[in-house]
């Protein structure tokens, strides 16, 4: 482990830690060539509240996949997590590998950057990029605690960070003191298709009250609807493009609190303007800023199952009809060929989706794990569908769950201090 560098900022003391990780912790060098192990950058700044704090750890897993921890700003916030979590622990901000400060992966003038090994080949490039999943995220984040020392640690899991957080406790439970879920239990072994029918069904609902609450705006979306049908989409600056199904990715705005207001917003500027042409290409989800989003988004759900545009072959007839039903994070194939920073991944994708995935669970091993924790399960949850969570909940008899329809799956970003004070009261009894 290299200390980067340690700081004191607005009341926080800073250490950025950086660690090289096997490229494959699980077979050699995968397809690569040679015989030399491969190595990743990996970074993660740990927040606390003194200089030589004597709190245990709490790490603090992203939700994507694809985005690196974000960065604290100070004062830290009273109403955030941040500050509920400093309370108890200090707090390690770990940037996955392929994001952030941890070798990331990008696209850059039409070239895939941060390769281990550069190459045009879709399937090197696939087999590569299947490295950058839950489980060797997991393999980084032990490396991590044994090289600072910790005999044991906590985990909070956001979205994408909670299925990491359950890998955690399948494969080393053992290394974990508590743990913390919000909005990421996963469905363990199920085909991604019938967590994606779920999703659709639960947009279709919030589509619908979006336009209760606001009345004009379906005929809005019809309209741009039909702008985005002719001549190859909407122009968008940087070369892209907004079609039909590029359009339905505002439904994301509907799986936040704050977002039916922001849809609305957009919705009301003049389609001609440049505001709206950049308030609408900075709104569509699955970009050439975090590129792994897009390209491993569905794998994420694959536990020993292959994707096959899980939710592209889950949509139902009447979504298919009618482009004023919404979508989520229902990634497809039309990302890759309409925005020209993710084109360079279109046929990897293609690859990633008929690829077979190994199991990233084992349920044996959770229904064993005597980790306490918690879990925010939101009962209207957009993306990560609450029946499935609460039965993924069942197996783990030290985890509670909190089941609630105050918040949407933005809840730790929306009430932070509260969300995670109620789950550390209900792991520990208060």
């Amino acid at each position: 482990m290299i200390e980067v560098s340690s700081s004191r900022r607005g009341g926080l003391h800073l250490r950025d830690v950086s660690l090289d990780v096997p490229f494959d912790h699980f077979g050699g060098n995968g397809s690569l060539g040679g015989t030399e192990q491969r190595t990743l950058h990996v970074f993660a700044r740990i927040m606390a509240t003194e200089a030589k704090s004597t709190k245990p750890y709490l790490v603090f897993l992203q939700g994507g996949p694809g985005f690196e921890a974000p960065r604290p700003t100070t004062p830290v916030g009273s109403s955030s997590w941040q500050a509920r979590a400093l309370e108890d622990f200090q707090v390690v901000l770990l940037d996955q590998r392929g994001t952030g400060r941890s070798s990331p992966i990008g696209s850059v003038a039409g070239t895939i950057t941060g390769l281990i090994e550069p190459t045009g080949d879709p399937h090197a490039i696939a087999e590569q990029l299947s490295h950058y999943r839950a489980n060797s995220i997991v393999e980084d984040a032990e490396l991590l605690r044994s090289e600072l020392g910790i005999e044991k640690w906590s985990l909070l899991g956001q979205s994408f960070g909670g299925f990491t957080a359950l890998r955690y406790v399948s494969a080393y439970s053992e290394s974990l003191d508590e743990v913390y879920f919000t909005g990421g239990l996963p469905a363990i072994g199920a085909d991604p298709a019938t967590v994606y029918a779920t999703t659709w069904e639960g947009m279709k609902r919030k589509s619908e009250q979006h336009y209760r609450a606001f009345p004009g705006d379906r005929e809005k979306m019809a309209r741009l609807a039909d702008l985005a049908s002719v001549k190859g989409g909407i122009a968008l600056p940087g070369g892209a493009r907004a079609t039909t199904e590029r359009l339905r990715l505002l439904g994301h705005y509907l799986g936040a609190s704050d977002g039916p207001e922001k849809l609305h917003h957009l919705l009301d500027l003049d389609t001609a303007s440049a505001a709206f042409r950049h308030d609408l290409a900075a709104s569509i989800p699955f970009s050439g800023r975090n590129p792994l989003y897009a390209v491993i988004h569905e794998s994420c759900w694959a536990d020993g199952t292959s994707t096959e545009w899980a939710a592209r072959r889950a949509m139902p007839a009447d979504v298919r009809a009618d482009p004023t039903l919404l979508a989520g994070e229902h990634a497809g194939p039309e990302s890759f060929t309409e925005d020209p920073e993710l084109a360079p991944f279109a046929d990897v994708a293609e690859v990633i989706a008929g690829r077979q995935w190994p199991k990233l669970y084992d349920v044996d091993a959770l229904g064993a794990s005597t980790v306490r924790g918690a879990a925010a399960v939101y009962f209207e949850d957009a993306y990560v569908p609450q029946e499935q969570s609460l039965a993924t909940a069942a197996l783990l008899d030290g985890v509670k769950p909190w089941v609630t329809n105050e918040y949407e799956h933005n809840g730790l970003r929306a009430d932070g201090y509260r969300v995670l004070d109620r789950l550390i009261s209900l792991a520990r009894d208060c």
